[in-house]
């Protein structure tokens, strides 16, 4: 696992989020459900990219190509992520996705591995713009022992190799820790790569 505490300055972090509300507007967010129980989550999402991560009672996890309630395409992702990903991945092929959580309030992710892609070779890089999430990260096993991040607007965090299965989630938000968005809260910009590279 790799941490880059104020990879974006602020200018950066300013002209990201416009990219961020632009995409907002035209693939809104909304509440997703758990598998099974039905269960909202404390977050809203949406995504950017040719897929997009989503989960519903009914079917649960998985990528698609459209936002569940509008079933238009996600927008395109913006460059600064491409470049991001390019500069800090260490992955020869593009991300497929970048998921937008926004938190507000007591909204928080409980621990989990990210593994609804194909194949795990290529990282989770994340982004943090906003007031500062508390990020815990384990090992690959759920009882493995877990250490706190404080992810500021601004950091990156990259899961890769071994640690690329490790569990992760949000233990909560500090309101008022920044005044990137006037209306408070947090967003985390998740890039993964989906599906595996084709060898020809």
């Amino acid at each position: 696992m790799r941490h880059y505490p104020q990879r974006l300055d602020p200018k950066a972090q300013t002209a990201l989020l416009g990219e961020i509300r632009k995409i907002i507007a035209e693939a809104s967010l909304y509440t997703p459900t758990m598998p099974r129980s039905g269960r909202p989550m404390s977050v809203r999402m949406t995504n950017c990219g040719p897929l997009g991560w989503v989960t519903d009672k009914e079917r649960g996890y998985r990528y698609q190509a459209t936002h569940p309630e509008t079933e238009k395409p996600w927008p395109a992702m913006p460059q600064m992520l491409l470049d991001l990903w390019t500069e800090l991945a260490g992955y020869p092929h593009p991300p497929e996705a970048c998921l937008i959580n926004y938190y507000a309030g007591a909204a928080k992710m409980g621990l989990h591995q990210d593994r609804d892609e194909e194949h795990f070779s290529a990282p989770v890089l994340s982004v943090s713009l906003g007031d500062t999430g508390l990020f815990r990260v384990g090992g690959t096993a759920r009882k493995d022992p877990t250490q706190v991040f404080e992810l500021k607007s601004g950091d990156v965090f990259v899961l890769d190799g071994a640690d690329r299965l490790a569990f992760h989630g949000i233990d909560r938000i500090l309101p008022g820790t920044s005044d990137l968005l006037p209306e408070g809260g947090r967003f985390n910009l998740t890039l993964r790569r989906v599906t595996k590279p084709s060898l020809t």
